[in-house]
């Protein structure tokens, strides 16, 4: 599925990291950054999170809610979040069914070898659902001024 600004955003629902429940629609009337990363505590990912975190106020203030999904599990993003201070949660997508609704699971290539892996991509969503902005290329230490320009 190829999703464009304009679109609705698929309704999604997944676990975040202490198993709660977090779909679509708890964020009806608020804006939502919605951000796909491939892993926890690698470099890109980790200062991507961190510039998100460092500017978080920022993002509120601006009527922003802040949610991050990965594949990997919810113990990892526990790790995580208690090792950067993150204040956001972060969705555990270890069967890939939200990154398959958003197309964000795809083949990449790296020294010649082909597999599957998550492009890093932020949607941002509008208070009615909408995805008002897709971000495929992102800058992970100044990922927060380009939700916020």
């Amino acid at each position: 599925m190829s999703l464009k600004e304009g679109d609705k955003a698929p309704a999604f629902e997944g676990i975040d990291q202490d198993g709660n429940p977090i779909k679509l629609s708890d964020f009806s009337g608020k804006k939502l950054v919605l951000y796909f990363y491939p892993k926890d505590n690698t470099p890109g990912c980790t200062a991507q999170a961190c510039n998100l975190r460092d500017n978080y106020q920022t993002l509120l203030d601006a009527g922003y809610a802040v949610v991050g999904i990965s594949s990997d599990s919810p113990k990892k993003h526990t790790n995580f979040i208690n090792k950067f201070e993150l204040p956001f949660p972060l969705i555990a997508d270890e069967d890939k069914s939200i990154h398959e609704q958003f197309g964000t699971w795809v083949e990449k290539q790296m020294y010649g070898r082909k597999y599957m892996g998550t492009a890093r991509t932020t949607f941002i969503i509008d208070e009615n659902g909408v995805i008002e902005e897709i971000i495929s290329k992102v800058k992970t230490k100044e990922h927060a001024n380009q939700i916020i320009k």
